[in-house]
């Protein structure tokens, strides 16, 4: 978003609706990929991740940036990732530590709310390095699905895609650290210079 982009309190726009039809195809992927349905499932997560581009896209070239929005689409990210994982696991693609390693950084942020909450603070905006983990993370899951494919295919996809797996995970982390410095900053008590300086 550019710098000098009006943020609106603004419901019904295009990108919204397009981050809504998003957070709508959870369910339906969570159906897919439980089923073994990874042809339709990856079909799903592709439309996903075109559409996080698309909205992300009409939301600064239509002036449409809204506040709604700005929650909408990291909780759509966050929800297919975790949707994704929930899957993976269950079926013995991932390891259950990554589920726990990724979902512990979840929490550890959502303990964050009631603190900025209680300061006059919303939620924290997406940093870049958060959304380079997300963009990782979303990339890597699909991978990790097509490596169920036999042969070299199968093959390939699961090195790229451990590969976008252990990136994601550290970068995930990396910006939850930045966020928790972050609203530490945001919540320390400010010490009056001048007090300071009397002192």
């Amino acid at each position: 978003m550019a710098a000098d982009q009006e943020v609106s309190s603004r419901i019904l726009t295009i990108p919204n609706v397009i981050s809504l039809l998003r957070l709508a195809l959870v369910p339906v992927f969570a159906v897919l990929i439980v089923r073994g349905n990874d042809e339709w499932a990856l079909a799903v997560l592709a439309i996903s991740g075109a559409s996080d581009w698309l909205d992300g896209i009409l939301a600064r070239r239509l002036n449409q940036v809204t506040k709604l929005g700005q929650m909408l689409d990291p909780a759509a990210d966050r929800l297919f990732i975790l949707v994704t994982l929930i899957g993976l696991a269950w079926r013995d693609v991932v390891p259950l530590w990554v589920l726990v390693v990724i979902l512990l950084r979840d929490v550890t942020l959502l303990c964050l709310l009631p603190v900025l909450t209680r300061h006059g603070y919303g939620p924290l905006p997406v940093s870049f390095v958060g959304k380079a983990a997300t963009f990782a993370l979303l990339y890597a899951f699909p991978l990790l699905l097509l490596a169920e494919a036999p042969g070299a295919l199968g093959a390939t996809a699961s090195i790229i895609g451990w590969a976008f797996t252990g990136w994601g995970i550290g970068l995930y982390w990396l910006a939850g650290v930045q966020y928790i410095r972050q609203t530490r900053q945001l919540v320390a008590p400010r010490t009056d210079p001048q007090e300071t300086a009397a002192g």
